[in-house]
């Protein structure tokens, strides 16, 4: 009876280890499991922020402009814009015609453009030239331009420039006279002009297209 009971006990004994060693098993397979699943796998997304640095993390990936810089086009409008802004305008100038200077039939005069402000402007080209009665209405054509290579004159505050006004003297050229009262004289670019008193006797205003010619702005008062 004794001996009968001993291998059924061991037997039940080996029985019961097997069932614990298959539950701590299955508890084992179950918890690593739950672990994989809480951290999935990366992206490629994710992978390549990761390799990424910050913008600006190393001073060649940040491409943004500094702060307070200006861009090209700005600077570039802005030096357009000085240009423009430093012209002479009329408000900033006064006109006066030199003495004459007679020659080889012809009359020549200096028409002098000063500036009379405060800051340095510049002149390009030739100036306009009409001569009128007192009434203001203007005797002959316009003066023809003389052939010439236009040079920007720069003027700082009370410098000059001048162009010449040339005439064949009427009295060998045949063409219809008048004595004009005043010469109105436009600086380059402008619609405004400047009018000077006129005090050297008759002009050509008719007979032949136009006998009147001047020349392109140069510094100075005069040849």
């Amino acid at each position: 009876m004794a001996n009968t009971s001993q291998p059924v006990c061991r037997t039940a004994l080996l029985a019961s280890a097997v069932a614990v060693l298959g539950l701590l098993t299955a508890c084992g397979n179950e918890s690593g499991t739950s672990s994989t699943s809480s951290t999935p796998e990366p992206t490629a997304a994710t992978r390549a922020a990761e390799a990424s640095p910050p913008a600006g993390a190393d001073g060649g990936t940040t491409t943004a402009p500094a702060v307070g810089a200006a861009p090209s086009d700005t600077a570039g409008s802005a030096s357009a814009s000085a240009r423009t802004d430093g012209r002479c305008h009329t408000s900033q100038l006064r006109a006066a015609v030199g003495r004459v200077d007679p020659g080889a039939g012809q009359r020549n005069f200096p028409v002098v453009l000063t500036n009379t402000s405060d800051r340095t402007c510049t002149l390009y080209g030739y100036p306009g030239a009409a001569f009128v009665d007192a009434s203001g209405r203007q005797l002959g054509p316009d003066p023809d331009r003389a052939p010439a290579s236009p040079q920007t004159v720069t003027l700082t505050p009370g410098g000059s420039a001048w162009a010449g006004l040339s005439f064949s003297s009427p009295q060998i050229s045949g063409a219809r006279t008048a004595t004009p009262a005043a010469l109105l004289v436009t600086p380059p670019d402008e619609r405004e002009p400047l009018e000077v008193t006129w005090t050297a006797g008759e002009v050509p205003v008719g007979g032949n297209a136009s006998s009147v010619s001047v020349t392109v702005l140069d510094a100075g008062t005069g040849p």
